[in-house]
């Protein structure tokens, strides 16, 4: 587990974008491959957006939940209070 997840602070955009271009792939290209317009899911560095947040973090290989934890504590905290 790396400080980011420790800490629970959201991916910078540029980390992701590394992290995409280090498996050879970019934004444009996971939203052409899913069937996008090709800058469709750039939104999702400043959106949240889950069918475009789950498509990023299955091509980093990891949870949603762990790129951008601050998309997901409001959410658990309306589950448990219900």
């Amino acid at each position: 587990m790396n400080q980011k997840e420790e800490l629970g602070v959201d991916w910078h955009p540029e980390d992701i974008k590394s992290g995409l271009h280090k498996r050879g792939l970019s934004l444009s290209e996971l939203s052409r491959r899913n069937g996008y317009a090709p800058g469709s899911l750039k939104s999702v560095l400043r959106t949240p957006c889950k069918p475009y947040q789950r498509i990023v973090a299955d091509a980093l290989g990891v949870a949603p939940e762990i790129i951008w934890p601050s998309r997901y504590q409001a959410e658990s905290y309306i589950q448990r209070a219900s």
